[in-house]
Order: structure tokens, then sequence, then C-alpha cells
């Protein structure tokens, strides 16, 4: 079973699938609205969960944060602007970018901080059900990014998103179904184009499955430790 979590700081907003089955698989769950009962209780049934949401902020940035609360803030060099890009953008930000050129938002300065914080109590309450919530997705949950996967399946990954892009999310449906000829919608397809958190969450779950059959790529050696604490996103093992 492959849980995907298209997680939302508002439950009602938050997409929510289960993928069962390894070789021919369906679509058991494909909903919209899932509070942290049911967030929590999807991941502890799965043998992996994919979960669109940063699982954790850039090293940089926490240091920054701690100094600025103690008050020993070091002043940057006046030419060096690099310095809030390292407190903006996670190992896993840039290693997503080389390889899809593709930005995802980032934790510390966009609004996805707020169902990263969200995500934090829901880690909290995992960890006490004895369930590994390795933030390098050695364990049972791990960091999905849809544009980016998406992008490594030759597929669309822009435009989809919102009530104006219907048609798209259709196409898109279709496009998976091609790709994924094992899958069966079960009768789902409605659900996904008409809201594209539902979308989301059915890509996180096979990008789940993906993961759980080494299909995609791992944190490299030197950044397993970053990883562990600032998230790592898992994509396709080939790229387009």
């Amino acid at each position: 079973m492959y849980a995907g979590i298209d997680l939302a700081a508002d439950a009602k907003r938050t997409g929510l699938a289960m993928v069962s089955g390894e070789v021919s698989s369906v679509i058991s769950v494909a909903q919209l609205g899932a509070d942290d009962d049911a967030v929590v209780d999807a991941i502890a049934m799965a043998n992996r969960a994919g979960i669109d949401v940063p699982l954790g902020w850039p090293d940089e940035f926490v240091r920054f944060i701690q100094a600025h609360a103690s008050g020993d803030t070091e002043r940057p060099e006046r030419a060096d602007t690099r310095w809030r890009r390292r407190l903006a953008i996670r190992v896993t930000d840039e290693d997503v970018y080389g390889r899809t050129g593709l930005t995802p938002l980032s934790v510390s300065t966009d609004r996805i901080a707020h169902p990263a914080m969200r995500w934090s109590s829901l880690e909290a309450r995992l960890r006490d059900r004895g369930v590994d919530v390795a933030r390098d997705g050695s364990g049972v949950v791990c960091e999905i990014y849809p544009a980016g996967a998406l992008r490594c399946w030759s597929l669309p990954h822009r435009g989809y998103k919102g009530a104006k892009n219907i048609a798209t999310r259709a196409e898109l449906v279709a496009a998976l179904s091609q790709r994924f000829t094992e899958l069966d919608w079960n009768g789902y397809e409605d659900s996904c184009i008409a809201d594209d958190n539902i979308l989301d969450a059915v890509i996180a779950a096979l990008m789940a499955r993906e993961v759980a059959h080494g299909r995609a790529v791992p944190p490299p050696d030197d950044v397993q430790k970053t990883a562990r604490r600032e998230g790592w996103i898992w994509l396709p093992q080939k790229s387009a």
C-alpha cells in the first residue's frame, strides 16, 4: 500500500491518495480533505508514503534564526548577496534544479512554510506511533515534488493547477495512464481532473511506489547527513 499526501496548511485543501498493488496497481482512495488524523493513519498503514511538502528547513536558515534570536548574527560582506540564497535553498532544492531546471518553492521564504509547519507536528505524531519518518526518505516517508517527477517522466508539468486548467489536467491524466499502463484508476479520473490537489496526491503515491522499487534518486553519500535534517526530494531515475 502506497500513500500520497498533497499537504496544505488547511485540511480542507489537503489531497490524499492510496495506491494498492505492485505490478498491477489500483487507486483505492483519491480525495480532497484530510485532517491530521486521516493523514497520520494513511501514512502509518502504508509501506511507503510520498509527501508533497518540504520536510525540513535549510541548515543555514536554522543557524541564522538561532543566531538572530541570541543576537549573534554575523554581518555579511557588503558585496556578498549569496548568503540570502543559502538561507532560502536546501541542498535538495539545488539538486532538483540541476536535474530538471525547476526550483521548488523555498520553505524559508514562501508560503509553503505553513504546510511545512503542519508537517512538523504530523512528523512528531508519527514518531510517537513508531513510524520511521527519516527526512532523507530512508524510512516510510519520502518527500515528493510532483512537477519535478512529471518533468522527469517527460509529461506536462506546468499549467495544470487551478480551476481554469481542467482541460490540461484531463490531458495529464491521460498521459499518466499511458505512462503507467498497469494502473487502474478505479473511477477516480474525474476527481483528479476536477482538483489538482487530488491529482498531486496520486502522483505522490505513484512516486512513493517508485522509491520503494528503487526507481528514484537517493541522496548522495556526501549529503546524507544534511538530507536527514533538511529533507530530500525523490525524483525518478531517468530524467528527460
